[in-house]
């Protein structure tokens, strides 16, 4: 309990609560409580600039659900390697996969001590199902990798899990070669799974989006256009229905269908 409470007290530590975070934004507009008053003034100032936002977070983390049941379902998928993957919220990867294949192992990386804190209610998983976390930047993935070994198996197939959090990642970081890199490290039949907020669906929204997000936000946004998220998926076999808005991959529901979102995304198997 002591080593347990004396990295609590490191993690708050190295939380800057005046400077609003993401994943903490991101828990605003999916109606979340683990957030603090700079995070609110950023998510409400998103939603001021895009009345729409909730509506994507939403399509987005619906996306999530149907490509994790697609992946465990349909594709055997029993290895998960969730970046990016923001506060326990309904529906986490995990309790997905695990719902269709009970074995399935699943880790999560995220770089906000808030979400470390967390991490518990994250790590909930019954046997044989496994589930770690990484506390890491998608901009180091080599200390992903390195850390998600200790868990998954680079010799089996593997779901990279990339949503809503290469638009985190300048130009200038090299996202292209850091999503090439972690697929480079997983084998043939694995998958990537990733989502973008785009700069080509209502173009005039989110550039104001983007302003009011950069202005206040630890991390800024890139937005990027259907054809530069297409990059992403360079040398892998995207599966229908393709490159679609997030509401038009596979939708459950006529609701799924008509959510208004802001996002390109896809799911792609790596064949070589």
């Amino acid at each position: 309990m002591t080593g347990e409470s004396s990295n609590g007290e490191e993690l708050l530590r190295r939380l800057n609560t005046a400077v609003a975070h993401p994943a903490r934004i991101y828990d605003v507009w999916l109606g979340g409580k683990d957030n603090y008053p700079a995070d609110r003034a950023a998510a409400a100032a998103g939603l001021e600039a895009f009345p729409s936002t909730i509506s994507s977070v939403r399509a987005n983390r619906a996306f999530l659900a149907r490509t994790v049941e697609y992946l465990a379902g349909d594709k055997g998928i029993r290895q998960f390697l969730d970046i990016g993957t923001g506060l326990p919220s309904a529906n986490n990867t995990h309790e997905v996969a695990q719902k269709t294949a009970a074995e399935s192992h699943v880790v999560y990386v995220d770089n906000d001590p808030v979400v470390m804190l967390h991490a518990q209610a994250l790590l909930t998983s019954s046997a044989p199902g496994v589930t770690n976390y990484i506390e890491a930047d998608l901009r180091d993935p080599g200390t992903i990798l390195a850390e998600a070994a200790r868990t998954l198996d680079f010799t089996q197939p593997i779901a990279v899990m990339l949503l809503a959090i290469v638009q985190f990642v300048s130009d200038d970081d090299h996202p292209y070669e850091i999503v090439n890199s972690l697929m480079d490290a997983v084998p043939p039949g694995s998958f990537l799974v990733l989502s973008q907020v785009a700069s080509d669906i209502f173009p005039e929204e989110l550039a104001a989006f983007a302003r009011a997000y950069n202005e206040r936000s630890s991390e800024k946004i890139t937005l990027r256009n259907r054809e530069e998220v297409a990059r992403f998926f360079t040398g892998l076999d995207l599966v229908e229905p393709g490159l679609v808005q997030v509401s038009q991959w596979r939708p459950r529901s006529e609701l799924e269908a008509s959510a208004t979102d802001t996002l390109w995304s896809g799911v792609a198997r790596k064949t070589a």
